[in-house]
């Protein structure tokens, strides 16, 4: 990403005569494809992660704003040399699907019984990113979202099957899109499953337009998502492509 300004005074200067080729393909493979050095840094930020996420359950209580819980997940990424991320969560009722949302509409006081769900991603050591999500209970769940969470764990586990090297974004896309439809679930819309590293999004995406082949040493997120009247469905770890 470099202003066009930039490059119009580029064109105009020494190298008008340059030709500029598009390298996004080739550098963002390079950065796809982790050395041992990056996957440590990466463990070492999940790990991060999940004190982060075990700090903001623990502090959890009826009285307490959403942004409160999140707030506690980045200050603990901060002592250990975090710098920046998201931190989105929402709470709400049983038997409501409280949608996550970023911290301007984090204003909702929590009450004895509601579920709050947390979405970690942020960076840790080198300035890597993975991302961890979780939903927790002030009380009891409903058997829909334990249902619905046994769901999204077997919908989880049928991607993990997929993601192995030389597999398509695309066919695991569209196989994942078939096994939901197949099961009376919503289809995916959004982008559930991809790359990170030096960025919190990165290729490959598992989605119909992503060119880019699987291979090992690759990290993706997975994170399956979707809404019911009655529940918010997810979880979200990091895996290693071996």
């Amino acid at each position: 990403a470099i202003p066009s300004a930039f490059v119009d005074y580029l064109k105009r200067g020494k190298l008008s005569n340059a030709k500029f080729i598009e390298a996004s393909d080739l550098v963002d493979e390079i950065k796809a494809i982790k050395s041992p050095e990056e996957i440590e840094r990466m463990r070492q930020c999940a790990h991060m992660q999940d004190k982060c996420m075990d700090a903001a359950f623990k502090t959890m209580a009826p009285g307490k704003k959403d942004i409160e819980i999140a707030a506690v997940a980045e200050q603990t990424g901060h002592t250990y040399g975090s710098e920046q991320g998201l931190f989105v969560c929402a709470s709400g009722p049983i038997g409501t699907a409280p949608l996550q949302a970023n911290r301007h509409f984090q204003s909702r006081t929590i009450q004895q019984g509601d579920q709050l769900s947390l979405l970690v991603e942020s960076n840790g050591a080198g300035g890597f990113y993975t991302e961890l999500g979780r939903t927790c209970v002030l009380g009891k769940a409903s058997q829909e979202m334990r249902d619905e969470f046994a769901f999204v764990l077997a919908a989880r586990k049928f991607t993990l099957g997929l993601l192995k090297p030389g597999a398509s974004g695309k066919d695991i896309w569209d196989a994942y899109n078939e096994f939901m439809k197949k099961n009376g679930r919503p289809e995916e819309k959004r982008l559930y499953c991809h790359g990170q590293g030096y960025d919190m999004v990165e290729r490959p995406l598992v989605r119909f337009d992503e060119p880019m082949k699987l291979k090992a040493n690759m990290i993706v997120s997975c994170h399956p998502t979707y809404a019911l009247a009655g529940s918010f469905n997810w979880a979200c770890d990091n895996y290693l492509i071996t």
